[in-house]
């Protein structure tokens, strides 16, 4: 068996104009000292003897006969891998690395390293530890390393050289062999430029080529990071585009006039056009303070007409062009298995499978009849775990054929239809990372913007994806409690994604990448295909071709945004998708002939980072109660009452007054309409009443009538189980208040669906 013959995986560059990680592997009397050392004189590289890293413990327990355990070699192989990005040079280190499990500690700290792995028969092995009597492996322990030895499999970067031959000789096959494993620098999952998604023909993928190849290092690098503007002035816009080359941006929502003057102002400084991004997962609103909010996912979801997903896709498109968006954070395709999650219980369509395939189907349809590219999200699924990646890594822990059933079902199906871009989730997923990579020890599972076996063998491998991979938002604590960041910000192209959402700190993120880059941890081959990607996102979207001017609509186009017709498709959408959860008391229809007299709490939980007001909505649902003809008494907290000028003020005085055996003479029913929020803040999100034993929990639902109505989160049942009339109207909008306050009178009937969620397991919550 030759080098050439025997070379094994091809994920990794071994480009010779780059620096080379190179392990020389095999056990004990194969000559990894002798042939390494020789092997780095060739190649320009300096050479390490790995054996020299091992604690003092270890070299002792080996003098004694002892084999090694795994607890023994962790930490040594993790200290040869991170030799590797440390080192400022080409570098070979001489290291037995038996086992699979042993080498992917060594790549989890660089994968761009390549195995040359020495392969002798046993007895040419045994004559020449023989003659080595000062070696502190005896060899009793030979047989003990050829039963640990697990061979190079195939999707790991190496080679195979036979050692019965001089030491030329092997260093001459072993060179060779490198030299054509070179050829497939950036792994067997290269991009195609003609195929789906991008579709480019030969013209455009000349401006591609053309472009790397008139790019600076500096901007290479740069063309990786989709930036957050946080600031709408020239001088900021000015500072990271001279500085940073970015390849996309992401802002922060303003008036849509504001944001599409800032986006001309952006698109006409770049060199290379910029990808435009936006979160349009609910129509227009997000993405500037004026977009029209159309539905939720799960709304879209909760009604048997699937065009309601295709019509919030719409609007999205309509109203993000406007703009001088380009590029939309969506679909959600997470599925909403597990009815703690907060993170996407009303940003999922769904809880199975097929109404997620069905609806996001619709709604990519239907945005991409705007010059849209959209990325969908979270892969490799979000909807398990109850935590929020936001401040803590989340996993997704299903088994490898349970995972495929369910969300490899939904990104195959997403994939084949044309989605041209997925966003990588702060996901860990153990099972499935297991099913690639056998043995893998807990500490050793990360989140799947760091796994290469989720990305390239995954994502890229068995599922087909061509498209472009971006990280979530880089700043999440589910990303950052993995590694320090001078580590992760280049870790996550070199495991396989091609762009990174946000800075932290501008200047340090863009060093960590150009020095990952400089020492090899993301390969020649990996740079160059995640350009590829890049700039073929962007001429799939004809800006190669686009004059300055055209990227960014005239203003004119800022009609359409909130329009009327476009409220019009929100109130329709509202009046079908609002949902009677349960009313097992019968309590409707409430009017004002029948309940006059309404007492109205509003719950939210406090405000959220947006710092707008939590109970904002309050004043729509007086207002709409009001004009319906009811008398409305809104309830105030010891808080509010104490702002509003009340002395004396505590919870136990509220209690005292709210809770009197008078309370149905007072009021006819009660309301309780909850908007409780708290996004990328906690964990997991549930109702915070205003006290302990508020006076605003349903204690007065055995007095009179009461209505509990949520605008956003599908599981308030579990903390107000007591109340038997619920129902779900999916927004603080005036469209969804609306229709609500009709449905309760009667005067419109419930259409809005729900799946057993809203249940939370608990029997209580059905009564």
């Amino acid at each position: 068996m030759t080098g050439k013959e025997a070379m094994i995986g091809k994920s990794a560059s071994l480009d010779g104009r780059r620096r080379h990680h190179i392990v020389v592997m095999g056990v004990a009397g194969c000559g990894k000292s002798t042939i390494g050392a020789a092997l780095a004189e060739r190649l320009g590289a300096e050479f390490l003897d790995g054996d020299s890293l091992h604690p003092q413990a270890n070299i002792d327990k080996m003098a004694s006969g002892t084999p090694l355990n795994d607890d023994d070699r962790a930490p040594w192989l993790a200290e040869i891998g991170r030799r590797f990005p440390a080192s400022n040079s080409a570098l070979v280190i001489a290291c037995s690395a038996l086992k699979r499990s042993y080498r992917d500690i060594i790549r989890r700290a660089d994968p761009s390293v390549v195995f040359v792995h020495l392969h002798g028969s046993r007895e040419l092995l045994n004559a020449r530890m023989t003659a080595r009597p000062g070696h502190f492996m005896p060899p009793s322990l030979l047989d003990s390393q050829l039963a640990t030895l697990e061979p190079l499999q195939a999707d790991e970067a190496g080679i195979v050289v036979d050692i019965a031959k001089s030491v030329e000789g092997i260093v001459n096959e072993a060179s060779t062999a490198l030299n054509g494993l070179a050829a497939t620098a950036a792994g067997p999952f290269l991009v195609d430029l003609k195929a789906a998604p991008f579709n480019l023909d030969d013209a455009a993928v000349e401006w591609v080529e053309s472009t790397i190849g008139s790019m600076t290092l500096e901007e290479k690098i740069g063309q990786l990071f989709i930036n957050h503007n946080n600031d709408y002035s020239p001088a900021y816009l000015d500072g990271v585009l001279e500085n940073f080359h970015v390849g996309g941006m992401r802002y922060r929502p303003g008036p849509s006039a504001a944001v599409q003057e800032h986006l001309r102002y952006a698109q006409s400084k770049t060199r290379i056009p910029l990808l435009i991004a936006s979160n349009p997962e609910m129509g227009g609103a997000g993405s500037c303070d004026d977009g029209t909010f159309v539905s939720t996912h799960l709304q879209a979801g909760s009604h048997p007409d699937k065009k309601i997903a295709r019509q919030m896709g719409q609007v999205a498109g309509v109203e993000t062009a406007a703009l001088g968006c380009n590029w939309a954070f969506a679909p959600i395709v997470d599925i909403h298995y597990n009815w703690r999650n907060t993170v996407i219980s009303t940003r999922a369509f769904g809880n199975t499978p097929d109404i997620v395939v069905e609806r996001a189907k619709e709604y990519f349809d239907g945005i991409s009849e705007s010059p849209t590219a959209c990325a969908m999200k979270h892969f490799p699924g979000d909807g398990i775990d109850e935590r929020d990646q936001h401040v803590v890594t989340s996993y997704n822990t299903l088994a490898y054929d349970d995972w495929n059933a369910s969300y490899g079902h939904v990104y195959r199906e997403m994939i084949a239809h044309g989605v041209q871009s997925i966003m990588v989730g702060h996901i860990g997923a153990p099972e499935v990372s297991r099913h690639f990579r056998p043995g893998l020890l807990d500490a050793e599972i990360l989140p799947a913007t760091l796994a290469p076996e989720l990305l390239q063998d995954l994502l890229r491998g068995e599922l087909g994806f061509n498209g472009l991979v971006l990280t979530d938002a880089s700043l999440m604590v589910g990303l950052t409690q993995a590694m320090k960041r001078k580590d992760l910000v280049p870790a996550t192209i070199a495991a396989g994604c091609d762009m990174f959402l946000f800075f932290r700190n501008p200047e340090e993120d863009f060093g960590y990448m150009l020095d990952g880059y400089k020492s090899g941890v993301i390969t020649e081959g990996r740079l160059q295909d995640a350009l590829r990607r890049i700039l073929g996102l962007k001429a799939s979207l004809g800006l190669h071709v686009a004059s300055r001017e055209s990227l960014v609509p005239a203003a004119g186009a800022l009609a359409v945004i909130g329009s009327e017709a476009h409220r019009a498709i929100a109130s329709e959408i509202a009046d079908k998708t609002v949902t009677l959860v349960k009313d097992t008391a019968r309590n409707l229809p409430i009017t004002p002939d029948t309940h006059k007299r309404i007492r109205l709490y509003g719950v939210s939980g406090g405000a959220d980072f947006t710092r707008a007001d939590p109970l904002a909505y309050l004043d729509i649902v007086q207002e709409e109660l009001e004009t319906a003809g009811f008398e409305v008494d809104v309830f105030k907290t010891a808080e509010q009452r104490e702002a509003a000028g009340e002395s004396g003020m505590n919870f136990m005085r509220v209690v005292s007054e709210e809770a009197t055996g008078d309370y149905a003479e007072r009021y006819d029913a009660a309301f309780v309409f909850a908007n409780v929020k708290g996004f990328a803040q906690e964990a997991s999100i549930r109702i915070k009443w205003s006290s302990p034993m508020a006076a605003e929990i349903p204690w007065y639902a055995t007095e009179v009538p009461t209505v509990f109505v949520s605008l956003n989160q599908p599981n308030h049942l579990i903390d107000v189980p007591m109340v038997k009339t619920a129902i779900h109207a999916h927004g603080a909008t005036r469209e969804a208040i609306r229709a609500t306050v009709r449905k309760i009178q009667g005067k419109s009937e419930f259409q809005g669906t729900f799946n057993q969620n809203v249940f939370c397991d608990s029997f209580d919550t059905r009564l």
